[in-house]
């Protein structure tokens, strides 16, 4: 995990690395401290152990491996009930029941603007980072 501990931390889903590199520097941009993963799987190993100092999931929706990013996020909000969920795709839409209740979806390309202000309108109060709260 990059910054301090005490920071409010993301785990980045993407299987693009590009992608996900600019998707973790926009959150960290943010105030968040960021963790990786290139695919569902992944993710939700490292959601089995770490799931208490994650704050939020920001996910991609097609990737390879047994689950895509919308499964992702239905798993999430199902075993972990307290990580905002942040699913973004340039070719998927949801459909209906694809995101779980409270999950939002933004399109690709996303700009750090785009993303900072989504997470500041959805993000709960405590979770904020530092930069989200002004």
């Amino acid at each position: 995990m990059k910054n301090a501990p005490s920071t409010p931390c993301a785990l980045v889903v993407d299987d693009d690395a590009m992608i996900r590199l600019n998707a973790a520097d926009i959150l960290e941009e943010a105030g968040f401290a960021t963790v990786e993963a290139a695919s569902a799987d992944e993710a939700l190993e490292f959601l089995q152990e770490h799931h208490q100092a994650i704050v939020l999931l920001f996910t991609d929706v097609q990737m390879p491996g047994s689950q895509d990013g919308f499964a992702l996020a239905r798993e999430t909000a199902r075993h972990w009930t307290h990580i905002s969920i942040v699913v973004a795709s340039g070719l998927a839409r949801p459909g209906p029941n694809d995101l779980p209740d409270g999950a939002h979806f933004i399109g690709k390309p996303f700009s750090a603007h785009v993303v900072h202000q989504h997470l500041r309108d959805r993000i709960p109060e405590q979770d904020k980072p530092a930069p989200l709260k002004a």
